[in-house]
């Protein structure tokens, strides 16, 4: 079973691609809630190279690095990529004045789904709005 959550973004299909894979974007919008920050960075961005993206709460409490290889990419339409023993896709379609924003990922077996779709929305609401107040 898979885990899908989308949004919607008002902005052209270029710069929604851009925030979603340029290292310094992602530490602005990578959080699911406002006491979590992502401090750190990088990705190869192509097929085969690797990406991290440490996840911290800002009181230093706990932390992840969120980490995969990148295994598919389509400009302007697909990332495929796998973090683990687990794989996420990703999906841009333009629709009206923007993009539609989907992301289907397998589960971590540990957590409640309900809680995993809800921090993953959470992430790709942040996003949206990110990108929206770039202008």
């Amino acid at each position: 079973m898979k885990i899908t959550v989308e949004t919607h973004v008002n902005a052209p299909v270029e710069k929604v691609w851009q925030a979603y894979i340029n290292p310094e974007d992602v530490k602005q919008w990578n959080t699911a809630s406002p006491d979590w920050h992502t401090p750190t960075a990088a990705a190869d961005f192509r097929e085969g190279g690797a990406f991290s993206f440490r996840m911290e709460a800002k009181d230093g409490s706990m932390g992840f690095d969120f980490a995969g290889v990148y295994t598919r990419i389509i400009q302007h339409k697909l990332i495929e990529y796998t973090f683990g023993d687990r794989e996420a896709k990703v999906e841009f379609t333009p629709a009206g004045e923007g993009v539609d924003v989907r992301l289907e990922f397998d589960p971590d077996k540990q957590y409640p789904v309900e809680h995993q779709k809800g921090g993953w929305q959470a992430i790709l609401e942040n996003f949206a709005r990110y990108v929206e107040a770039q202008g």
